[in-house]
């Protein structure tokens, strides 16, 4: 049982409803520990291939909970970050964020650590952290630039301005915007489609896709993936060129 999200497992889809609506879904040290256990546990869940993380309520996520650290709550280190996913360095299964509200600080940092970011056409982003005397340190600097390049990235940061979906899907971070009312069935939409496609080649493809951004082409080419042996090695490497040629949707095992 969790306390501060909601999760639910099905189809190979696994959907974690952050859960303190009270406070936007803000997030204290207990709920970022464990929403890094629910994340460790998706890591390893072999019929688990994509998830999905939302919010209740009005907000995705206000971020770090500043009222918790104001009134002397603990101050501890999560090694995973925000919502167990902003330094979660070693993911190659495919995580979507379904924002369907406020996305703020350390709440746009989780989407931003996603691999596709679907927004209700109610959503609102932004890195407000200068505005009281903070910096977003939990991958808010660092993914934003390398997303939507330099100059748009400062626009945001240096002035913590607020973000529509629409402007965030001109500005490129944002994957797709849907009808607030349609958000979780869009969200479940994309999932399933990545669900259809081989597990083991979904997470070869993140693994190269990241790990090429900061390489030279020829080495990134070149270079030997532990997720591309695997995929390689895979009873589904076998199965989808013997479901093609036979007509027929594939059967996959992630395996």
């Amino acid at each position: 049982m969790t306390e501060f999200c909601i999760v639910e497992k099905e189809n190979h889809i696994m959907t974690v409803r952050l859960n303190r609506p009270e406070r936007l879904n803000a997030l204290h040290p207990p709920a970022n520990a464990e929403l890094g256990e629910v994340f460790d546990d998706f890591a390893t869940d072999n019929d688990m291939w994509v998830a999905i993380i939302t919010g209740e309520g009005r907000g995705f996520s206000a971020g770090n909970d500043l009222r918790y650290q104001a009134e002397g709550g603990e101050r501890v280190a999560t090694p995973r970050g925000f919502a167990g996913l902003t330094s979660r360095w070693d993911l190659i299964k495919p995580v979507i964020a379904a924002v369907n509200g406020v996305s703020m600080g350390g709440g746009f940092e989780i989407a931003l650590a996603c691999d596709l970011i679907i927004a209700s056409d109610k959503a609102t982003f932004a890195l407000p952290e200068p505005k009281v005397g903070l910096a977003a340190l939990a991958g808010g600097l660092n993914r934003l630039p390398k997303q939507i390049g330099v100059k748009r990235a400062l626009g945001m940061i240096l002035t913590g301005r607020h973000v529509p979906a629409e402007e965030g899907y001109t500005l490129g971070f944002v994957t797709a915007v849907v009808p607030h009312d349609q958000l979780m069935e869009k969200a479940l939409d994309w999932a399933g489609q990545i669900a259809q496609c081989a597990p083991l080649s979904i997470r070869a493809s993140k693994d190269v896709v990241y790990k090429s951004l900061d390489a030279d082409l020829r080495e990134s080419m070149e270079a030997q993936y532990d997720s591309v042996k695997a995929m390689v090695s895979s009873q589904d490497f076998i199965e989808g060129p013997r479901a093609f040629s036979e007509k027929r949707p594939p059967n996959w095992q992630g395996k």
